[in-house]
């Protein structure tokens, strides 16, 4: 049977590679809803879409019939938790209810939470974290868009897979929450001023263990999650399945980028690199680059949260593994792979 499948937020990190990966199995056709739809991603249908306004999303799919399954991609940021919880169940509602209209025989919906779930934007948390670990004090959007999930699916056969990545890393730009994307154009501006890659955060996040989630693994669970009957209304960990820590990923990484490295000094991202715009634009040129504006290039905030949690990350993916999924990938092989893929398209500059 075809597959039919709505993918939300289709050119960020996780939408792209979830769409990719969709797209590329036999009988399934996809469909990319995003506010943008350039560029284009090979085999996917892109749909222009504002899913902030349920009367644009319900014109926008109400061509699109017998719909078997969503990956629920989009995130929209606010300062606050309660706004951020506000809105980010309102999209998917939105989404849901014009999706339940034109297609009764809706299987199944995948949707992403995080290590947010656990509280590690808060401070320390109990390692490893496991789904089944109770909840922290509202709001929350991950537990918010679960519970609108469940209530709404009462009576329906459809189920939903909840996936809880740790710091994605994958191939997209303009994404706010792509570490990988941080990690290339911090590099690439350091060597062009001639100082070593220093690790920018603090000593303890340094030294504390970590975990990150490969997006092209991540697209492979929301894969296997929608045709598993073992992952229905289920909620699973997944990340690369190895453990580092940046003192020892770090030189690593700045051999990859033909660097020296020298120990780290706290230098906060958005404090050091915000003024890197006239640098960045002198370098597109100099190297022929693709001009993506520098605002969009990277996260710096994003950078800062990360490289100052000084507390051990670690989640469990045993249930997962215990489901059916067995995904992984080295780490190490994994950052090579995406600083190598962002050379080939002209984003970062060449290793010389």
């Amino acid at each position: 049977m075809q597959r039919k499948i709505i993918v939300t937020g289709s050119h960020g990190v996780i939408g792209r590679a979830a769409a990719i990966r969709l797209a590329g199995q036999p009988d399934v056709k996809v469909y990319g809803l995003a506010r943008r739809t350039e560029p284009a991603i090979p085999g996917v249908e892109s749909i222009s879409v504002d899913l902030t306004r349920p009367d644009q999303v319900r014109d926008a799919l109400s061509g699109i019939r017998d719909v078997t399954h969503v990956v629920f991609g989009a995130y929209i940021e606010k300062p606050t938790a309660a706004e951020k919880s506000e809105l980010n169940v309102a999209i998917l509602r939105n989404l849901m209810d014009a999706v339940e209209e034109t297609s009764p025989n809706l299987r199944h919906v995948t949707f992403y939470q995080g290590g947010k779930a656990y509280g590690a934007d808060l401070g320390p948390f109990k390692t490893p974290a496991r789904e089944d670990d109770p909840r922290l004090m509202p709001p929350n959007f991950y537990y918010d868009q679960e519970d609108h999930l469940r209530e709404r699916q009462r009576g329906k056969d459809w189920a939903f897979t909840a996936l809880r990545p740790e710091a994605v890393c994958g191939f997209a730009v303009g994404n706010p929450m792509n570490l990988s994307m941080v990690i290339a154009v911090y590099a690439a501006i350091s060597k062009e001023l001639g100082i070593p890659l220093r690790f920018p955060g603090t000593e303890a996040a340094y030294r504390a263990l970590y975990q990150v989630t490969s997006a092209d693994i991540l697209a492979e669970a929301a894969d296997w999650a929608g045709q598993t009957p073992a992952a229905r209304n289920e909620i699973f960990n997944i990340t690369n399945g190895d453990y580092f820590r940046w003192q020892h990923m770090w030189p690593k990484i700045a051999r990859m980028f033909g660097m020296d490295w020298a120990d780290p000094v706290p230098t906060p991202l958005t404090t050091y690199m915000t003024d890197k715009g006239p640098l960045w634009e002198s370098m597109v040129a100099k190297y022929g680059l693709q001009p993506i504006a520098y605002e969009k290039i990277a996260s710096w905030a994003f950078g800062d949260f990360i490289f100052n949690s000084g507390f051990d990350n670690i989640s469990s993916t045993i249930k997962a593994r215990q489901a059916g999924f067995h995904a992984c990938i080295d780490t190490e092989y994994m950052f090579e792979g995406l600083f190598r893929r962002l050379r080939e398209d002209k984003i970062i500059p060449p290793v010389s």
